[in-house]
């Protein structure tokens, strides 16, 4: 059986290429009931309760997704890339519930949306659908704890020492002190009380609104601790 796949399946299956494996009713189904959405560097796709309505698959650009405290402390919880989903609006759309976390695009982003009907629709009805469906839950809820765990017991100094690492281009970090806590789960104060203290020890170079590694090898032994 061939079906003419609307542009908005072919484009999702290059980034998603497990989608074609669905049964072709499912993905007849999807065909129809999908439809392609963007979102400028900055839009925010969601806010605590905000209504949970579609389910979105990511093509191109990059979600930030989050929790802020009254005092405006933020912890990025994941980030949603091409060929992702978002763990909490799976949730949402299941359970029925509102929102409690906010998402905003990082970049210019084009995704995949799915009316919630459709959704739970196929959930239903296809196998193969469910498969990927809770695959990717899976997946993302297993970062997700890791986070956690990172977050209640690891050491912030080797933390951040590791965040320094992997952000590194060129031993070169273009980020303020503010933004790396909030990927830390940490309070700016201490992010940069740290960084001083990497900076006395010579690993580091502070300077405005970037961190230059100046021993790498320090640096990179210093996280493993």
């Amino acid at each position: 059986m061939t079906i003419a796949l609307p542009a908005a399946i072919k484009q999702t299956i290059k980034v998603l290429p497990s989608l074609n494996e669905l049964e072709p009713a499912a993905l007849q189904k999807l065909g129809q009931a999908a439809h392609l959405i963007q979102a400028p560097e900055g839009h925010t796709i969601f806010r605590p309760g905000s209504t949970c309505d579609n389910y979105i698959i990511v093509l191109q650009g990059t979600v930030r997704t989050f929790v802020s405290s009254e005092n405006g402390r933020e912890i990025v919880l994941y980030r949603i890339e091409g060929g992702q989903t978002c763990i909490l609006t799976t949730s949402c759309l299941m359970t029925g519930s509102n929102y409690e976390t906010e998402a905003v695009a990082e970049t210019d982003v084009v995704a995949l949306s799915l009316p919630r009907k459709m959704f739970l629709e196929l959930l239903g009805t296809s196998e193969k659908f469910r498969s990927l469906a809770f695959n990717t839950f899976s997946e993302r809820l297993n970062e997700l704890v890791l986070l956690i765990n990172e977050i209640s017991f690891g050491h912030l100094d080797t933390r951040l020492a590791a965040y320094l690492i992997s952000k590194s281009n060129d031993n070169t970090i273009k980020a303020t002190h503010q933004s790396i806590a909030m990927e830390l789960g940490s309070a700016r104060e201490a992010v940069s009380r740290l960084l001083k203290d990497f900076e006395r020890k010579g690993l580091v170079e502070l300077d405005r609104g970037r961190i230059i590694i100046t021993q790498r090898t320090e640096l990179e032994n210093y996280q493993k601790k």
